[in-house]
């Protein structure tokens, strides 16, 4: 099989949402963190970067959703960083 940039970015996308899943089940990263927000924005904008070459409606609605739920979350971590004052945003992102 003969990998074309559309495959690799399309790859590196699912990566980054399952990265993302894996450390929140795994207890690594806060459902409400930048880094978790920013994870599930940036692998779906992957995928569908690579649906350019082969569409997919569905995926495009999936992924789509997807990162408007995400633009959501990093509001949401901006609006309550901004309202909190807080400076040191690593410490906030990860479970200890």
């Amino acid at each position: 099989m003969e990998f074309e940039w559309h495959d690799v970015v399309g790859s590196a996308g699912v990566t980054l949402i399952l990265l993302a899943y894996g450390l929140l089940q795994l207890g690594r990263l806060r459902a409400e963190s930048l880094t978790y927000s920013l994870l599930n924005w940036f692998g779906p904008g992957l995928v569908l970067a690579s649906l350019s070459r082969d569409f997919n409606l569905a995926a495009a609605v999936l992924e789509g959703a997807w990162m408007m739920i995400a633009t959501v979350g990093i509001a949401t971590w901006y609006i309550h960083r901004r309202n909190a004052g807080l400076a040191d945003v690593e410490a906030h992102d990860t479970v200890r």
